[in-house]
C-alpha cells in the first residue's frame, strides 16, 4: 500500500483535556488490573501534592500507564505517547489525553504542549526511556530532561514501577500473574527545590531514581513464575541488543 494515501498525523494539535466522561471509564478500566496485581503503590513526599507538576515514570508494560492512572486519580493528566500507538485510534487517545511523539527526536512542539498541559492545571506524564525496557533495568534517559522539568517550573515526580515487566516482557506479552507488584510515586523536587538546583542536579536525581530491575526485585521478593512458555521470544532480547549497538555512535552506547 502507497503510504502517501495516509493522512499525515497533526503533530502541532494542542493537547486535549480528558474528557469529562472518559475520566470514570480510565479509571474503571484500569482497575481490574490493579487489583489483579494487587498493586501496592507507595507515596514519598507528596502531601499536598498538587498539579500541575510533571511526572516521570519508568516503562516496562502497559500495565504501567494503569497503575499511574490510579496513583493520580481523579487528577487530570496529559501522557506523551509513541506515534505508533496513536494508528487506528487517534481520536480516542486524543481525547483522553495522549500528545502525540516520534521517538528519540528533539521535538520543540512537543515542549510547547507540555507547557499548556502546565498551564491548564494538569500533570504532564512522559516516558523518558522512551519505549518499553528490553531487559527489565534503566534505559539511556535523555540529558535534555533536566532542562525540560527546569523550563516547566512545576514539581518532579518519579514513578518507579516493579513488577510489570516480570509479568508481561515486551517479548512476550502474556500475563504471568505476577502479584503483588510495587510502585514509589516520589516527589523529587518541589517548586522550590527545582528552581534553586542546577541543570546537572536535576538530571542526577533523576537518574538515581530511575534505577531498577525487574528481576532482582522478583528474586528479593521470592515471587515464582508459573508459566511454562515464560522464556518464549526471550531471543528478541539478543536481537534487539544487537539492533542497539550495530546502530548506536559508540559515544551514545558508552553512556547507556
Amino acid at each position: 500500500m502507497d503510504c502517501r494515501n495516509f493522512e499525515r498525523f497533526d503533530m502541532a494539535k494542542p493537547p486535549v483535556r480528558t474528557k469529562w466522561y472518559l475520566r470514570p471509564i480510565t479509571i474503571l478500566l484500569s482497575l481490574p488490573d490493579v487489583w489483579k496485581h494487587r498493586a501496592k503503590i507507595s507515596k514519598v513526599r507528596t502531601e499536598g501534592l498538587k498539579a500541575p507538576y510533571v511526572l516521570l515514570c519508568n516503562h516496562n508494560a502497559f500495565l504501567d500507564f494503569k497503575v499511574a492512572t490510579k496513583a493520580i486519580f481523579p487528577q487530570r493528566a496529559n501522557y506523551v505517547v509513541a506515534i505508533d500507538g496513536f494508528i487506528g485510534r487517534e481520536k480516542l487517545l486524543r481525547n483522553v489525553g495522549c500528545i502525540c511523539k516520534r521517538k528519540f527526536t528533539n521535538d520543540i512542539v512537543l515542549v510547547r504542549q507540555l507547557h499548556q498541559v502546565i498551564k491548564n492545571g494538569d500533570v504532564a506524564v512522559i516516558y523518558p526511556e522512551a519505549r518499553y525496557s528490553l531487559c527489565g533495568t534503566t534505559a539511556v534517559l535523555p540529558e535534555s530532561l533536566g532542562k525540560l522539568c527546569k523550563l516547566l517550573k512545576v514539581p518532579v515526580v518519579t514513578m518507579i514501577c516493579h513488577g510489570h515487566h516480570a509479568n508481561s516482557p515486551f517479548w512476550n506479552l502474556h500475563d504471568r500473574g505476577i502479584k503483588p507488584t510495587e510502585a514509589e510515586m516520589t516527589c523529587i523536587f518541589t517548586k522550590e527545590e527545582l528552581a534553586a538546583a542546577t541543570v546537572d542536579e536535576v538530571n542526577a536525581k533523576i537518574v538515581e531514581m530511575f534505577q531498577y530491575d525487574d528481576f532482582a526485585w522478583q528474586k528479593e521478593r521470592g515471587i515464582r513464575t508459573t508459566y511454562k512458555g515464560r522464556a518464549e521470544g526471550l531471543h528478541k532480547v539478543r536481537k534487539a541488543c544487537t539492533r542497539f549497538y550495530t546502530s548506536v555512535p559508540p559515544a551514545a552506547r558508552n553512556s547507556a
